[in-house]
């Protein structure tokens, strides 16, 4: 039974309308994104979400985008207090605090697809690696793995969390601007994995030249199809070898996040 199915008998009909179904988890808080129409009845959703999931402590409404070089969203706190939690991941546990960092939990598959093409020794790149859900499962396979990102909170969680699933020894972390390589060492690397934020799509010209011949590169970005096949093209004339194109999820209307998996 879905938020809306619950509700309807508590919510009237125009604004059950506006409520949706989906929500985000995150260990073990709730985000919701309540509409403006529905701000009066933000507290019973939330005490509706509660009772559906009882692991759910806390219950946030995002109420800004995601901005700024940290890649953080302001929340109101509708349940709960504490909004430091720990998620789980396909055997991989990440804390962190979701008010300081930025996390996708529904990328998880696609984290999942990525990394399990990693193999061991391989040399690893992750620019705007946050809290580590790409760099870890790549230590994990026995990759050797460089980040960097320029978010402090998310720099001190990727601590803890490399030494939480015991990774520490494969992971170099680095704190500071992606597009400035000269804070990473010097040579190239067998593979790149690029969680490009919104609107910074020039990282690639940045990030693909550390990236050895033959090596892959995972290049996320945000448009509409139209931009996407174009993208592609332009990937194949400039020498890249195209292995996928993919949609990773809608975030706007007509925009979605792509990923391209390119061989050098």
């Amino acid at each position: 039974m879905g938020l809306k199915e619950q509700l309807k008998d508590t919510l009237p009909g125009p604004a059950l309308c506006s409520l949706s179904d989906r929500f985000d988890v995150i260990g073990n808080i709730a985000v919701l994104s309540v509409p403006e129409d529905l701000t009066r009845y933000r507290v019973v959703i939330a005490d509706a979400v509660i009772s559906r999931r009882p692991a759910i402590r806390t219950v946030l409404n995002k109420i800004s985008r995601i901005e700024g070089g940290n890649r953080t969203a302001h929340f109101e706190i509708l349940a709960g207090t504490d909004t430091v939690t720990a998620h789980q991941e396909y055997g991989f546990t990440y804390r962190m605090d979701v008010r300081t960092v930025f996390f996708n939990p529904r990328m998880a598959s696609e984290r999942k697809r990525v990394t399990d093409q990693i193999c061991p020794g391989e040399r690893v790149l992750v620019p705007f690696c946050g809290v580590g859900p790409y760099v870890i499962p790549a230590a994990a396979r026995g990759a050797t793995v460089v980040t960097i990102d320029q978010n402090p909170e998310a720099c001190r969680w990727l601590e803890e969390n490399v030494l939480l699933n015991g990774v520490e020894n494969l992971v170099t972390r680095f704190s500071g601007d992606a597009f400035d390589t000269s804070l990473l060492p010097q040579g190239t690397y067998d593979r790149a994995i690029i969680p490009t934020p919104y609107g910074m799509d020039t990282i690639f010209d940045v990030i693909s030249p550390r990236v050895k011949p033959g090596g892959m590169i995972h290049f996320y970005t945000f448009c509409n199809p139209g931009q996407a096949d174009a993208l592609g093209k332009e990937f194949v004339y400039r020498g890249f070898e195209l292995v996928l194109k993919k949609r990773c999820g809608n975030t706007a209307p007509g925009i979605s996040r792509w990923v391209y998996d390119l061989i050098t």
